[in-house]
């Protein structure tokens, strides 16, 4: 049964802390989103599992194995994609497998079985053409394939739809979404609440290198709900005669025709906004605010009533 943990573990450049005393534990298949703000310590603990870096302090074990203390045990049966690796752009992505299977022990006949099958379900470029040419999202998902090659049970992806079309996105999560109901146990960070969201079973938020936040993706999601919608109005109109609605707690204006209400996230809230901003003047448009995970972050910080960033 694959499993992660990191006990207490830290990690210090100098005086600047990247991570603190981070302890958590995932057994069995499943996904873990890793969520937090750029420079929250989410790649560092990613490099932390990987060997890339030694802890000042504590332990990160992959499968029962000390990665500090025998990391080629440790990483035996992972895969792992940390910040943004590329291909040799010489080789060809079939090249590019083939010596990924090599490196990772499997038969020639594994190595042109696993890449027929991975070029479908990545929808991968053309095999015999060389990296070189391909875009920034075909390079990406040639390298996604070659971590998926040798078929780990642990997998460590850092943002691993960073860059990618709408298209690819969904290709990728599909993926995910596949390997985790297959017993492989994911942890992958991202900015994205939506896209954890739609992948993951569990949650760590981290700012400024502390966990803040362990819960499951229903309860995140419950508790972080689209609370917010945008209204654009044919003509200007006054902020406050929209925070006066009841269920609004703030009005954010960004122009002189279009707002953000932010309010309790009810259906029945969201109903009385409507009516009442179309008793105000004519709506051109009315749509929930996407909410970021910034958006996020800051109610779990500052509470339900903290304004949206702008």
């Amino acid at each position: 049964m694959p499993s992660l943990e990191a006990q207490h573990l830290t990690k210090r450049f100098h005086e600047f802390t990247a991570l603190d005393d981070a302890s958590f534990r995932f057994d069995g298949g499943g996904a873990i989103g890793y969520l937090g703000p750029n420079g929250a310590g989410k790649t560092t603990t990613l490099k932390l599992f990987t060997s890339f870096l030694r802890p000042t302090a504590g332990t990160a074990t992959i499968n029962g194995v000390d990665v500090a203390w025998d990391p080629k045990a440790a990483l035996e049966d992972v895969g792992a994609v940390v910040e943004s690796p590329e291909p040799y752009p010489a080789l060809t992505a079939r090249e590019t497998l083939a010596m990924i299977g090599q490196f990772r022990g499997l038969s020639g006949e594994e190595i042109r079985d696993r890449t027929e099958r991975l070029a479908r379900e990545l929808d991968l470029p053309p095999l015999d053409q060389r990296t070189a040419k391909l875009s920034k999202g075909q390079r990406q998902r040639v390298v996604l394939a070659a971590v998926l090659l040798p078929e780990p049970s642990v997998l460590l992806l850092d943002e691993p739809t960073s860059g990618l079309d709408p298209a690819e996105r969904v290709i990728i999560r599909n993926l995910l979404v596949r390997l985790k109901h297959e017993n492989r146990l994911i942890l992958m960070s991202s900015h994205l609440l939506s896209e954890v969201t739609e992948i993951c079973d569990r949650v760590i938020f981290v700012n400024r290198g502390r966990i803040v936040l362990q819960d499951t993706v229903e309860s995140l999601a419950n508790r972080f709900r689209v609370t917010s919608v945008d209204v654009e109005f044919s003509l200007p109109v006054d902020p406050a005669r929209l925070g006066s609605i009841p269920g609004v707690f703030h009005v954010q204006a960004s122009s002189a025709t279009r707002l953000r209400l932010e309010f309790d996230g009810s259906d029945e809230s969201r109903t009385r906004i409507l009516e009442a901003c179309q008793a105000v003047g004519r709506v051109t448009s009315f749509s929930s605010s996407a909410l970021t995970l910034e958006d996020a972050y800051l109610r779990l910080i500052q509470g339900p009533g903290a304004a949206a960033p702008p």
